[in-house]
């Protein structure tokens, strides 16, 4: 139980994967622009680092290590996730037009985004079993997820800010992740 309180609150706040780790930038600053996009690719960074946990070390501890292939893990890590994301675009544009509009380019983007990756990867490197890596690749999204969220609602707020011309659009953007970042250091004393 104490190894389970520690994965989950390491992974969602003290090793945030965006402000900790520094993975999967490219969506959290370009689609953190309202908080309802943010929330929607926060769902689907879920449901994707979620169930490629649990597929990429089903595959790994009961296919590539028996067979010797455990060397081939980061190829068919992609394909998993790849597989997976196109499950979500297909999903979102039938049931969701409006997310699946807000979100474009973005979307595809989740196979290339290196935090799923990353937690695939992270996972195998800890030894988790089955049961933890799933629970670490939840925890994970859900740390990305805090965090796009927050950085959506911040910079709904900014837009209404009188700001120095040097400073509008991404500059901006990038010193209140910079804040962010050094505020979630605090989480580091939890564990």
């Amino acid at each position: 139980m104490k190894t389970l309180l520690l994965i989950t609150i390491g992974s969602a706040l003290v090793n945030n994967v965006v402000l900790s780790q520094f993975l999967g930038l490219c969506p959290f600053l370009g689609v953190s622009k309202n908080v309802k996009t943010a929330s929607g690719m926060g769902a689907a960074v879920i449901f994707v680092i979620t169930i490629s946990s649990f597929f990429t070390s089903l595959i790994y501890q009961f296919l590539l290590v028996p067979l010797h292939l455990d060397y081939l893990n980061t190829i068919v890590f992609i394909l998993v996730i790849a597989a997976l994301v196109q499950f979500v675009e297909m999903f979102l544009k039938k049931k969701s037009q409006g997310l699946y509009q807000s979100l474009g380019v973005y979307l595809p983007l989740i196979t290339t985004n290196c935090a799923v990756l990353g937690v695939a990867l992270t996972n195998v490197q800890n030894d988790y079993n089955l049961l933890y890596s799933t629970i670490n690749g939840f925890f994970v999204a859900a740390g990305f997820t805090i965090a796009i969220v927050i950085m959506a609602g911040i910079r709904e707020k900014i837009e209404y800010n009188d700001i120095s011309p040097a400073f509008k659009g991404m500059p901006i953007v990038l010193l209140t992740a910079g804040l962010m970042a050094m505020a979630f250091i605090g989480f580091s004393g939890l564990i």
